[in-house]
């Protein structure tokens, strides 16, 4: 748990009880909106805990009550003092954290939401929950394009200093944190498991990777297996942590779309990619755009809605030497994808041919061109150089 506690409303006290958070966070029956207004009168989870029947139904009614009241129950199939040691154990191993509603290290965004989860797992870099951040969703089906396009937009978004919010599912979602990491800023998973799980575990080189250099966030207790039913929760958190939501590929039916839903019910901003109007993985985003979302076509319009600049997007992110090498690499990759561009429009495949270069060597390089303004992305997946004066 974190060591500067702050309260994050008046009259909240700041976390002293481990047990006590986790005893009322995973209460049956007691939901975070009643627990927030109970937290916030009584002053703490202990004091909750020690209060009255007839005092906590004045005010979050009986069910609340009754939750609060009754003996702890097993978590996850274990007895609630198992849970406990398995939960201390876990805290043991660095980069591990809990935080509640009243850590200072407790994500921001998420208390602009009525009803924020009273208690979080997370994994990795907590600043980065106290960034400003884009999510990037999208189809677990997506196309060689989709992917790419997930992939460049996340690296440009997180060299402009934002983090990048995504499910850590397969897919687009997968894309994103890896062009994420690639960025200066780095990137937030939102899983729908417990965080001693890895799902899907085709992620598992991923997560380690998220946890190393990003961070991994859940509401959901240790050993919480993927339950269908924990995604819509998790699209939720992804949502509250995002100043918007950009998608990429979705089908009508995508899980993708209620991200988009709950985002927009909470005022965020709602970006869509166009798509060709063959493709079953366009109708999603051309149904959002019908509806209002903001339909981009480069990193920059998404950053423009920011307030962001092609000259922010260019900060060095402050890395080791070992970086600087592979850069000096990737410079010459650019100058050989530049060459390549000649003085016509092209294709990746096309780029891919003349360059020999392997996908994530080919997307670097584009990358660098497009944010030094050597070339433009057009509709259709294709690049042309910048004619310079």
């Amino acid at each position: 748990m974190s060591t500067a506690l702050l309260p994050t409303e008046p009259g909240l006290a700041p976390a002293s009880d481990l047990p006590a958070w986790l005893r009322l966070a995973h209460a049956k029956g007691l939901r975070p909106l009643a627990l927030r207004s109970l937290l916030a009168e009584f002053r703490g989870p202990c004091e909750v805990l020690s209060e009255s029947f007839v005092e906590l139904t004045r005010v979050a009614g009986e069910i609340a009550a009754n939750a609060v009241l009754a003996p702890p129950a097993d978590i996850e199939g274990v007895s609630f003092d198992h849970y406990m040691n398995d939960v201390r154990e876990w805290l043991a191993v660095p980069g591990n954290h809990i935080l509640t509603l009243a850590d200072a290290d407790y994500p921001q965004a998420l208390l602009t939401m009525p009803d924020p989860p009273p208690l979080l797992y997370a994994k990795g870099r907590l600043e980065l929950l106290q960034s400003r951040a884009v999510a990037i969703v999208g189809s677990r089906h997506a196309t060689p394009q989709g992917l790419e396009d997930a992939r460049r937009f996340a690296r440009a978004l997180s060299d402009a200093g934002l983090a990048v919010a995504s499910g850590l599912a397969v897919g687009i979602d997968a894309a994103a944190h890896r062009g994420a990491l690639l960025g200066r800023s780095g990137t937030i998973a939102v899983v729908g498991t417990g965080l001693d799980l890895v799902y899907p575990s085709v992620n598992r080189d991923l997560a380690h990777e998220i946890a190393r250099d990003g961070v991994i966030l859940s509401e959901w207790p240790l050993g919480t297996p993927a339950r269908s039913a924990n995604f819509p929760q998790r699209n939720r958190l992804i949502a509250g942590l995002s100043s918007g939501v950009l998608i990429v590929e979705a089908a009508m039916r995508s899980g993708s779309l209620i991200t988009a839903r709950l985002a927009n019910e909470m005022g965020r901003d709602i970006f869509a990619m166009p798509g060709s109007i063959h493709s079953p993985l366009s109708r999603g985003c051309h149904r959002l755009i019908k509806q209002g979302a903001k339909l981009v076509e480069t990193p920059e319009e998404v950053l423009e809605e920011f307030g962001i600049t092609r000259a922010a997007s260019k900060a060095p992110k402050p890395v080791s030497a070992s970086w600087a090498s592979a850069r000096l690499s990737a410079t010459e990759d650019a100058n050989r994808v530049l060459a390549a561009i000649g003085h016509s429009p092209v294709t990746l495949e096309i780029l891919a041919h003349r360059t020999e270069l392997d996908g994530a060597a080919l997307q670097a390089a584009l990358l660098q061109l497009e944010l030094e303004g050597h070339i433009c992305a057009l509709p259709g997946g294709r690049f042309t150089a910048i004619e310079r004066s």
